[in-house]
């Protein structure tokens, strides 16, 4: 498998590309730039989610190649594009790339001011929608002319999120989600990671896995995933640099010693 910034083959193939680069090239960084109103330069990207999603369509597709193999007994190439991955990623707006049209508008999601803070609320259904309005006490937004279709609800969410938080900035963000949640409305406090990982849901699920190194211990995240019948945890011994290499070459019915004094400058070169 090998995972690159534009594929295998093409025009693009042998280009160098880093996450943020594929960000931009793939129109990523200037659809999240849309959604955030009065900013004309592009935010800096700390979090390289084309690495880790690339990665995660790899371990898809190799495992996948995988049980091809076991059916046919021939095993594969697998060719993993960053590009195409995170033009995955803007799943509405590609549709909208390809047909002229009125832009899609501001989406019905984003921060709602608290007497403290934000609170991230999802809108993504008309249940959602009826819920929210009746949370803060607003039955009869469901019926307003402005909000009642769909598309007169998604050209006037502006206005809409002026009269929510006119609700909501006398709660803080502490009590908004206690409300939201009885009513079954999408939302999240903005959450540090630190906070993040003290959730409770993150140690009832064995999230994190203690490993150790030659550097001492620290904590990553186990996979996402579980399964029933097997172990999906990190191992707990982060190998060092060439520590299993005699292991490997010997299970594959090779001398160590002879394959290191073959190597460019003798055993000091493997």
């Amino acid at each position: 498998c090998a995972i690159s910034g534009y594929g295998q083959t093409g025009p693009s193939s042998q280009l160098p590309a880093y996450a943020p680069v594929i960000h931009a090239a793939a129109g990523y960084a200037l659809t999240h730039l849309a959604y955030q109103e009065g900013r004309p330069r592009p935010d800096y990207c700390g979090i390289f989610v084309a690495d880790i999603a690339s990665g995660a369509y790899a371990f898809g597709a190799i495992a996948t190649a995988l049980h091809q193999r076991h059916v046919t007994g021939e095993g594969q190439f697998v060719d993993v594009s960053m590009l195409e991955t995170m033009l995955g990623f803007t799943l509405s707006e590609v549709q909208a790339a390809q047909f002229r049209g009125p832009p899609m508008g501001r989406p019905m999601f984003g921060p709602l001011a608290c007497a403290d803070g934000y609170l991230m609320v999802a809108v993504a259904s008309e249940k959602t929608f009826q819920s929210l309005c009746e949370a803060a006490g607003h039955p009869e937004w469901i019926t307003a002319p402005r909000f009642a279709a769909y598309v007169d609800r998604r050209g006037n969410w502006g206005a809409f999120m002026t009269l929510a938080e006119a609700w909501s900035a006398s709660l803080t963000v502490a009590q908004c989600p206690a409300i939201f949640d009885a009513h079954g409305v999408p939302c999240s406090p903005y959450r540090t990671v630190a906070q993040a990982l003290a959730d409770p849901q993150i140690a009832h699920r064995d999230a994190l896995a203690e490993v150790h190194d030659a550097g001492g211990s620290f904590r990553i995240m186990n996979p996402p995933f579980r399964f029933s019948q097997a172990d999906t945890r990190t191992g707990a011994h982060s190998p060092a640099l060439g520590e299993h290499s005699a292991a490997v070459l010997r299970a594959a019915g090779l001398d160590p010693a002879a394959v290191a004094g073959s190597a460019p400058g003798g055993a000091g070169g493997a």
